[in-house]
């Protein structure tokens, strides 16, 4: 879901994201990176008064929801849909009209988001809770308890969320006292795994195979993810998806004028060295070219484990058993995605708006993954397919006459590990050749399902772990930050407050993994900070 291997054309779209912008002797908060959860919590923080620089060490702001462009296309290397938009009094359609202004606009992607494909037969995930348990009946039509069973379950772990992520924005003292309550209810869910939950409903693996076919969203096959963490996916989609109208950059284009507007600012191609801890307080941070900036706090969006192994002091990190806390969470899967380039439009080709989750058929998803990490050339055990230009209504206006189509896949680092350490773009005509193969072999899939982009792609290229590794940060190519296990979800310390006074986290290690669950990160870090309820006053606007 991320950036390509070779290089890509700035966004001059984003003027804002200057190299050397005037800059302030002091600020109210410094944050580290510009993924969603730290573009949210800058927003939402200049709204309330705070001057607030985000520094970014590469040469485009955004994070996961940044673009790219190459050979005349545009791909968006992070966001393929979000939902709760399209209804104006969600939490999520607030909140992202808060951190705009409102200015960003959604394309609905119509009645079906989702269609899963095991082996020749296809199951489509339509909007609409009614319509989707219709839908998946008639598919099934003797399991009607069993599907009315797993929708009340959905909806039953998301309300036992709310306190959960309530109380990591408590003080400590307040956590302490309230918390276990708080998030008793939520362990009830999120200790079982995905597959014991939907096991319990229901015997036919076949159905069990079918709702758990997002798992691709979060990472972990049934048997290993938390049923929580498909629970919030699920959710999130039952309204259906939508696509940001301009394109994902529009993301960080809008919210860029917000915190302008306070007297922050963007920089790029700022890398931050290591935080500045004095008596045990964040108070800046000092750069790799040698300069220093100052201010009353600071939050890391960079991840939990690159924050912790890079950015803080290892005398800190010692006195406060830092890595202990690490070894109780793994990182990630990681990935390839291929992105590619078509002549024509997209109502030419035909391609559809709804995403394609393409699984093997006769064994579950488990066994698929197992099956693929031991041997690379086994059959896939996922490919997702998105198309975005299709999504997006204004891409036609940008791009006359092409069309763009991503393609995903589990992609483990090991298998590239004899890279990790070479350059960006100097790895060698081995790497080459490999990243060709698994290109290839994803082209297939495509056309078995999209047969009339045979001939028409004008540019195509593959990500890889090591992809991921250069423009993220994140050592393994993760693409979730940590995995989704009932075990993560039992660590209480991924809160947005750290051991260090003024130092906090944000991004998808404070909640989960997704844009949507990154900019609900934002709202936490920032309530925790300020102590005020950003929620309540969000949704009073």
């Amino acid at each position: 879901m991320y950036i390509s291997e070779k290089a890509f054309t700035i966004n001059l779209m984003i003027q804002s994201y200057k190299k050397n912008p005037a800059l302030a002797e002091k600020y109210d908060t410094i944050i580290i990176g510009s993924g969603m959860g730290s573009l949210t919590s800058a927003a939402i923080l200049a709204k309330e008064g705070q001057k607030v620089l985000v520094l970014e060490r590469h040469y485009i702001a955004g994070g996961f929801t940044h673009i790219f462009k190459r050979k005349g296309f545009e791909w968006d290397v992070g966001i393929h849909y979000i939902g709760e938009v399209q209804r104006e009094t969600s939490v999520i359609r607030k909140l992202f009209d808060y951190i705009s202004n409102s200015e960003l606009q959604w394309a609905d992607m119509g009645d079906v988001y989702d269609k899963i494909v095991i082996g020749d037969k296809e199951y489509d995930f339509v909007k609409g809770v009614q319509n989707f348990k219709e839908k998946i009946l008639s598919y099934f039509p003797d399991e009607k308890t069993a599907i009315d069973d797993y929708v009340r379950l959905v909806f039953e772990a998301i309300k036992t969320s709310q306190k959960f992520y309530m109380d990591k924005a408590l003080p400590p003292i307040m956590s302490k006292i309230f918390g276990g309550k708080m998030r008793k209810p939520f362990y009830k869910f999120s200790d079982k795994t995905t597959y014991e939950v939907l096991s319990s409903l229901t015997n036919n693996e076949e159905l069990i195979k079918v709702l758990s076919g997002q798992y691709g969203d979060y990472g972990l096959p049934p048997k290993e993810s938390s049923f929580v963490m498909h629970a919030a996916v699920a959710r999130h989609y039952f309204a259906g998806g939508s696509f940001p109208v301009g394109g994902s950059s529009e993301i960080a284009k809008t919210i860029d004028k917000v915190i302008e507007k306070a007297g922050g600012t963007i920089i790029i191609n700022s890398e931050v060295d290591e935080i500045i801890i004095k008596n045990n307080k964040a108070i800046g941070v000092n750069m790799k070219d040698g300069k220093s900036f100052f201010a009353e706090k600071i939050i890391s969006g960079a991840g939990i484990m690159t924050t912790y192994n890079k950015l803080i002091p290892e005398k800190i990190v010692e006195k406060h058993a830092l890595k202990q806390q690490l070894k109780t969470v793994k990182r990630s899967v990681s990935h390839a995605c291929l992105y590619i380039g078509l002549d024509g439009s997209p109502e030419e080709l035909k391609l559809p708006k709804t995403n394609y989750w393409i699984y093997p058929d006769k064994i579950d998803h488990d066994t698929a993954v197992h099956n693929y990490l031991n041997d690379l050339d086994a059959e896939f055990p996922v490919v997702y397919i998105s198309f975005p230009s299709a999504k997006d209504p204004d891409w036609s206006n940008r791009y006359p006459g092409k069309s763009t189509i991503d393609i995903i896949t589990l992609l483990p680092f090991e298998g590239f590990k004899n890279w990790n350490g070479t350059k960006w773009m100097k790895r060698g005509e081995d790497y080459n050749d490999k990243k060709e193969k698994i290109a290839q072999r994803l082209l297939q899939v495509l056309y078995k399902h999209i047969p009339q982009a045979k001939g028409k792609i004008q540019h195509y290229e593959l990500s890889t772990p090591l992809t991921t590794q250069h423009f993220i940060n994140y050592d393994k190519g993760e693409i979730y930050g940590l995995d989704h296990t009932p075990k993560r979800f039992r660590q209480n310390f991924l809160k947005p407050r750290t051991k260090i006074k003024n130092l906090y986290l944000t991004g998808q290690d404070v909640v989960t993994a997704g844009v949507a669950a990154a900019l609900f990160s934002g709202v936490i870090t920032t309530s925790a900070m300020t102590g005020k309820n950003i929620i309540k006053k969000v949704m009073q606007k």
